[in-house]
């Protein structure tokens, strides 16, 4: 991640989660955090304590992020790079806060003509195939929890069309109640994945074993001749177990509910 583009997720984190820019000169910015994120960012646990007990007005900080210091050096702020703390932390604090949302398909109707919203469940996955190898596929599943149609590459599809969306139902509008409920939605998808890998090439897995013996045969080889095999010899095993026993592991990253108008992706 370059230093653009770790500045474009700073700043649609910091928008998003109501944060207000007062100051950018193109190579660090100044954020007002909200109450909410001074608590989740700053670590003044003591401070807040004391604030909610004696029911003082709250003073949420300012913070300066430095996003370019390859030519200035004088700039006042936190330095932030791939790998920094202070990203780990915002990373971290996007997972939980993101992991799941519920919006709404932004096209308002009027009181004379009512705009229905039919519900999708989105899932958005890592598949990791892993083995001394590894290889990380990214899914995004959309699934229409009134008629059950499925969707590969929802949120991509979703951002290339551009539809407008919002945290809040618009005016004059309406959902429909979904027909397949969320969890068996969940149950759905997850079929759905089991089921292609189970269609797979295994190749990956069976040249991934065939490595393991290999190295397997030399282990025995090396203590060839003790009579009885060390302990140093099971923990040497194991290890290769874990390097190279293929698997396949299923993660969610994130998820939701997302309500649209008629007729999308059918």
């Amino acid at each position: 991640m370059q230093g653009q583009e770790i500045r474009q997720f700073l700043n649609r984190f910091f928008k998003a989660t109501s944060c207000e820019i007062i100051q950018d000169n193109g190579k660090a910015f100044t954020v007002q955090l909200t109450v909410d994120m001074d608590k989740a960012l700053m670590n003044r646990p003591f401070y807040w304590h004391y604030i909610e007990k004696t029911n003082g007005t709250p003073n949420p900080q300012k913070i300066t992020l430095i996003t370019d210091f390859s030519t200035e050096k004088n700039l006042k702020g936190e330095k932030i790079h791939f790998g920094s703390p202070r990203l780990h932390q915002i990373f971290q604090l996007t997972k939980k806060l993101g992991g799941f949302i519920r919006v709404f398909e932004n096209r308002p109707g009027s009181a004379q003509s009512l705009t229905p919203l039919f519900p999708w469940l989105c899932m958005n996955v890592k598949i990791s195939y892993v083995c001394d190898r590894k290889k990380d596929v990214f899914r995004s599943i959309g699934l229409n929890l009134i008629h059950g149609n499925m969707v590969e590459n929802f949120h991509f599809q979703l951002e290339d069309a551009s539809i407008p969306l919002s945290m809040k139902i618009p005016d004059f509008s309406f959902t429909f109640t979904p027909l397949i409920k969320p969890v068996s939605g969940i149950k759905r998808i997850e079929q759905s994945i089991r089921s292609q890998l189970q269609r797979e090439d295994t190749t990956w897995a069976m040249e991934a074993k065939q490595r393991w013996e290999r190295d397997e045969q030399l282990l025995h080889l090396f203590y060839k001749d003790s009579e009885e095999k060390p302990e140093r010899f099971k923990i040497e095993q194991k290890a290769l177990r874990e390097q190279y026993e293929p698997k396949i592991t299923v993660d969610v990253i994130s998820g939701g509910l997302i309500y649209l108008t008629k007729g999308r992706f059918l």
